[in-house]
């Protein structure tokens, strides 16, 4: 079965783009639709209980980066092996991978216990949004095993261009987290009202489940690698290898950790409704973004098989393609956010105080999105063919160099309103590296090809 041609190197681009993101695309857009219900509930509790996961979202973001970041190192190098018919490498990185998220998962494990509070204590003084949050921020560290397999496990059914079983793994997980989340906040149906506890272990539960069936996809249907427990101790070259092209991916995710953690503090003082706002302008961007990401990670694979392969023209349409796609969708939740930001808001119960701030927050950071989806499908490029770092530079420029210096200079204006006008400037500035970086991949990579 190994000595068969993968669908990468032969199915239409159009038809494989499509086929390889789509099935991502929408278990992306089921996540970010729990992520969003996740949030509307929770904004039930009261403002403040909104405001302490805001505030969370920095380690939840980091925890997703290595996992995402270390996910994008396999994927490359994976689908790389497979294209060159390397099957003993692909089955070393997938193992490698595995155990990768098992380290990973120690570390988050250690933090929720030991450091939760103290994080908290570093953003706010009030009590009843610190104890919101600490209970919510350790159940999220403490049961990230879930997250961490579930997103490896996903990256190995991805690289072998099983999509669909991903978009299964993730849309069940987000099912039982929005079933879960009513249940275990308000305690219904006899369970004792938890608040975001509740919230926590919801979404746990959620991920846990699509880790389970992610790992027991692998083992039944992803028959071009084999994973065995016994090849779970570090290959260390092949750990470097992953982490070569998966830390500037790690470190870029990370860098949106380091950047809202600054923004919430400039935003504090202001209000905690303008963190509030914040918090669910977060959300409500992961339900624009997702598909992008979607496309991106059925993007990496094709590029890296037919690079393997030495296939220009099929590499060539499928960078075209998905930045033609990524402008599109970019495009209809620049109109959504534009036309509806006050029934955007009203879902996470908005009082007028947060629609004063939020409808012009909405309105002003959505303008970037039309650069944004270009720099983001540019980033996805650079790591396909394991160039990372153009990634991590352009993401470095963006946020720390651009973006959260303008935030700070734009605050002392007294205006809240002002910083946001901080994400159109970064993102200008960024698609300025993008095009730059783009075009010297384009002429290093593609076109000195010879055609496979």
């Amino acid at each position: 079965m190994q000595t068969e041609e993968n669908k990468m190197g032969i199915m239409p681009i159009k038809k494989l783009l499509i086929n390889m993101s789509v099935p991502i695309m929408i278990s992306m857009l089921v996540q970010a639709l729990y992520n969003i219900v996740d949030s509307i509930f929770v904004a039930q509790l009261d403002e403040k209980a909104l405001t302490a996961v805001s505030l969370a979202f920095p380690v939840q973001n980091l925890m997703i980066a290595i996992a995402v970041g270390t996910g994008v190192g396999i994927n490359a190098l994976l689908s790389r092996a497979l294209g060159e018919k390397d099957f003993k490498q692909a089955n070393m990185v997938a193992n490698s991978g595995i155990f990768l998220a098992l380290v990973s998962y120690i570390i988050f494990l250690i933090f929720g216990i030991l450091f939760s509070r103290s994080y908290f204590i570093s953003q706010t003084s009030d009590p009843q949004i610190i104890e919101y949050g600490v209970s919510y921020l350790t159940i999220v560290c403490v049961g990230s095993t879930g997250k961490f397999l579930q997103i490896v496990f996903e990256r190995l059914l991805q690289s072998t261009g099983k999509t669909f079983h991903t978009m299964i793994t993730q849309g069940i997980g987000a099912i039982i987290n929005i079933i879960l989340d009513p249940i275990l906040i308000f305690g219904l149906l006899g369970v004792p009202r938890m608040g975001t506890a509740g919230a926590a272990i919801a979404t746990v539960i959620g991920q846990t489940v699509a880790a389970i069936l992610a790992i027991i996809f692998n083992l039944k249907i992803n028959k071009e690698i084999s994973i065995d427990i016994r090849d779970f101790a570090p290959k260390f070259d092949v750990i470097k290898r992953i982490y070569a092209i998966g830390i500037p991916s790690i470190i870029m995710m990370s860098i949106t950790s380091i950047t809202t953690y600054g923004l919430n503090n400039i935003l504090n003082r202001f209000s905690s409704t303008a963190v509030a706002v914040f918090g669910a302008y977060f959300k409500i961007q992961s339900f624009v973004f997702m598909p992008v990401f979607g496309l991106n990670n059925g993007m990496i694979p094709i590029i890296a098989y037919n690079y393997g392969a030495r296939n220009k023209a099929r590499l060539t349409k499928t960078i075209k393609l998905s930045l033609i796609y990524a402008l599109g969708i970019m495009t209809i939740g620049l109109t959504l956010i534009q036309v509806f930001p006050d029934k955007i808001l009203s879902l996470f119960n908005a009082s007028d105080d947060m629609l004063s701030i939020g409808v012009p927050a909405l309105r002003i950071i959505s303008l970037s999105y039309i650069f944004a989806g270009i720099s983001i499908v540019s980033s996805a490029v650079y790591q396909a063919f394991g160039n990372g770092v153009l990634s991590l530079v352009t993401a470095v420029s963006r946020q720390l160099i651009i973006l959260l210096p303008t935030a700070y200079a734009l605050s002392l204006l007294g205006n809240v309103n002002s910083i946001w006008w901080s994400y159109p400037i970064a993102e200008v500035g960024a698609l300025i590296l993008t095009i730059v970086f783009l075009r010297h991949i384009y002429s290093i990579r593609v076109l000195s090809m010879e055609e496979g």
